[in-house]
């Protein structure tokens, strides 16, 4: 299978890594904006040499297409891949907290007679909330808990002096949706919670800074005429962005050797 990577940071280069000696899969181009070539090329020539790097996806000889680098990838890439027909697989769910950009995606797979595949990314029991949707879920709630470097660079470290915290600390509660807004780099998980259970809106997120914490935990509590259930997990960071669980990386390759096993699950 000859696949086009979208993005070529942290995830993208750690994805790189795991695949590199699947024999099913050969990562044909590598997709990243032009100030990004030179490292991306880099990267290629160590871990996929036969790669072309580029700055649109190929609109021919692609099989599949994996987006790991957010928004504008999604706009600029993933929506014309999917009118040609290609399908695509998406890391960056938070992005679809965007005002229309889901529907966006199944007008234009719709469009290409194809698919796109929203990865589970850093969070399980997805498959067991959205199967719970099905015979009505009443409450969805997750809890991000992430040590307080983790959030520089959020509109937490303007409300908090992080590196002087010595206390758990609420820094956000709200709707996903909102979540995802105000902490885009950090809201995968609630996003990808949302859109297999309740929606944006309806899911209720609160997202602390622990200082007692080294892992990134996440908590899904969800309740409905199914049952109730709560997950909990401890998730080592990427260690090339403490923003990311390292399971990000992990989803997104079982996803892509999905496409290609004999047997999956």
């Amino acid at each position: 299978m000859q696949v086009a990577l979208i993005g070529c940071g942290a995830i993208g280069t750690a994805l790189l890594e795991l695949v590199q000696h699947d024999a099913d899969l050969q990562v044909a181009a590598i997709v990243v904006p032009a100030e990004f070539s030179a490292a991306a090329q880099a990267t290629a020539q160590r871990l996929a040499p036969t790669a072309q790097v580029m700055h649109t996806v190929p609109a021919q000889g692609i099989d599949l297409v994996l987006e790991c680098a957010g928004h504008a990838a999604i706009e600029q890439h993933v929506l014309p891949a999917l009118r040609r027909g290609t399908p695509c697989i998406v890391a960056s769910v938070g992005a679809l907290s965007a005002a229309g950009l889901p529907e966006q995606l199944e007008v234009a797979a719709r469009a290409g007679g194809t698919q796109v595949q929203l990865i589970a990314g850093a969070i399980g029991a997805i498959d067991a909330l959205a199967s719970a949707r099905i015979g009505g879920l009443t409450s969805v709630r997750y809890t991000g808990r992430k040590p307080p470097h983790a959030w520089t660079g959020t509109p937490a470290e303007t409300a908090h002096d992080l590196k002087a915290l010595r206390t758990e600390t609420v820094i956000f509660e709200g709707s996903a949706r909102e979540a995802a807004r105000q902490y885009p780099k950090n809201a995968n998980v609630a996003a990808t919670v949302s859109l297999a259970g309740l929606g944006l809106d309806q899911t209720m997120v609160r997202l602390i800074a622990d200082p007692f914490v080294t892992e990134n935990v996440h908590q899904v509590e969800a309740a409905g005429a199914f049952g109730r259930f709560e997950l909990t997990m401890r998730n080592q960071a990427l260690a090339a962005n403490p923003k990311t669980s390292a399971l990000t990386v992990y989803s997104a390759v079982r996803a892509l050797r999905g496409r290609v096993a004999p047997l999956v699950i």
